[in-house]
């Protein structure tokens, strides 16, 4: 059922008849209210045809065209008896690749500000028109809106079918940024490689963990037999760069692999233009909406700040239904947290340390690199050197001791003609794969002349100094804390 709607005004008036020369003329001057203003205009340009007001927030129609469920085509230029007016006000710019590694060359991209165009989906067929009505500096959130002229019900049939599409994730993962939610592929793109076999950690922290998380989601029944409220909350915590946040990655990873998934909520900042209060509530809001879910708050410490504690708790432990949330926060400071949020039960009640790894842990580390590196014939790494490089690297977490064998690694294949700089210096299966917890202790993984000193390998020597630089960094630091 296509919607007659006639394109031009049969009997233009002046500028101000037609719908982009009142966006024009309205965008030349202080505005009140643009959304009014351009209804009357439509109205009297389409006089008896139905006008559904959509914002485009909550129901995006050329993102649900661009996903291939609908088309868009182009009107002519919006004409009025002595001026044609643009059919379109836009920004044309660039944008960078996101990673100039992966060879791309970036992508040219508009942003609309006025536009018209036809919309066809089924058998119906819209005029649409868009508008972005910034009202002076105050119109805060900014009013965008699309305008479908058409059959009202085939119009809200549209919005439901698209809105359903929007609230969907699609390959993605819901971020909350600067005051409000939207869908990040690279971030789903992301958990997709992180896996609970290549986090280092302690096998039964590991195990607890993952048990934890798994036994939430399957319990939904044994809590309402208990009568209380099916929510958690988890803390992990200990010092930066030793895998908290690749086991939050390993965890979404995990959910969205269960039937049905479990998506993630990750909250990034409490910043808005509404405030951090606005930006709680709109938080808990979506993960009410989402539920069952997985709301990650990393560097909790620095989002639930003095100033919004006490709002926070009350979202947490208020009168509204937080059922089926599961909450992790992550710190590199516990001490810095409230106490209200850090020991009070039904708020985050399980804790997780992240320590720095203990010798053994170093020993085994060291063995994944020997391992990774054992078909580089160019460079020599016995055993010996696993332990050795775990005595001098006390207090280390494992970015730092993945920091050392990197930095050694690069000076090596600079220095040495005879070294593979591809091979070494690359590296990105080794940076991106942790398994070394899965390596058998034994036999020896590769030797090399028993009657050899430690010194004698440049691998060693280059280690040991890179070690000291990296000792002195963390001295440093302390004195400066």
């Amino acid at each position: 059922m296509d919607s007659s709607v006639p394109l031009h005004d049969p009997s233009p008036g002046a500028d101000s008849d037609s719908v982009a020369g009142t966006f024009f003329h309205n965008a030349t001057a202080p505005r009140v209210n643009t959304d009014a203003i351009i209804l009357n205009t439509i109205h009297h340009k389409h006089p008896g045809v139905p006008v559904t007001i959509v914002p485009q927030g909550s129901c995006n129609l050329k993102g649900y065209a661009q996903a291939g469920h609908a088309s868009i085509e182009a009107v002519g230029p919006d004409q009025a008896e002595h001026h044609v007016w643009p059919e379109t006000l836009k920004w044309t710019y660039f944008i960078p690749p996101a990673r100039r590694l992966d060879g791309g060359n970036g992508t040219v991209a508009d942003q609309f500000f006025f536009e018209s165009y036809l919309y066809k989906w089924k058998d119906f067929t819209f005029l649409v028109y868009f508008a972005d009505g910034r009202d002076g500096d105050t119109s805060i959130p900014r009013v965008r809106n699309q305008y479908v002229l058409g059959d009202e019900a085939a119009a809200r049939m549209l919005v439901a079918t698209v809105g359903r599409f929007d609230s969907t994730l699609h390959g993605e993962i819901w971020v909350f940024n600067k005051g409000y939610w939207q869908k990040d592929p690279q971030l789903y793109q992301s958990i997709t490689k992180a896996r609970w076999e290549d986090v280092i950690l302690d096998k039964s922290l590991k195990e607890d963990i993952i048990d934890t998380v798994q036994q939430f989601y399957d319990s939904q029944d044994q809590y309402s037999r208990l009568r209380v409220p099916w929510k958690r909350g988890i803390i992990f915590y200990g010092p930066p760069g030793n895998g908290k946040t690749i086991s939050i990655k390993a965890t979404m990873h995990t959910l969205y692999n269960r039937d049905p998934p479990v998506p993630t909520l990750y909250v990034k900042t409490l910043a808005g233009f509404g405030g951090p209060e606005y930006s709680i509530d709109s938080i808990f809001a979506k993960a009410r909406q989402e539920a069952p879910c997985y709301l990650v708050f990393e560097d909790l410490d620095s989002l639930v700040t003095d100033k919004v504690r006490s709002f926070f708790l009350n979202a947490v432990d208020g009168l509204s239904q937080n059922e089926g949330i599961l909450m992790v926060g992550s710190t590199n400071h516990l001490d810095r947290l409230d106490p209200g949020i850090a020991k009070r039960p039904s708020r985050f009640d399980r804790k997780y340390l992240f320590p720095d790894p203990d010798f053994d842990q170093r020993v085994k580390y060291c063995q994944y690199w020997q391992k990774k590196l054992q078909d580089n014939k160019e460079i020599e790494f016995p055993d010996e050197i696993c332990p050795a490089v775990a005595r001098i690297t006390d207090d280390f977490s494992f970015a730092y001791i993945q920091e050392a064998f990197v930095s050694t690694l690069m000076s090596i294949a600079r220095e040495e003609e005879g070294v593979d700089t591809a091979r070494v210096g690359g590296m990105p299966e080794l940076l991106d794969s942790w398994d070394v917890l899965e390596i058998a202790d034994g036999s020896p993984l590769r030797t090399f002349g028993q009657d050899k000193d430690l010194d004698d390998y440049i691998l060693w020597r280059k280690l040991k100094y890179q070690i000291d630089l990296l000792r002195k960094e963390l001295s440093e630091d302390d004195d400066a804390s």
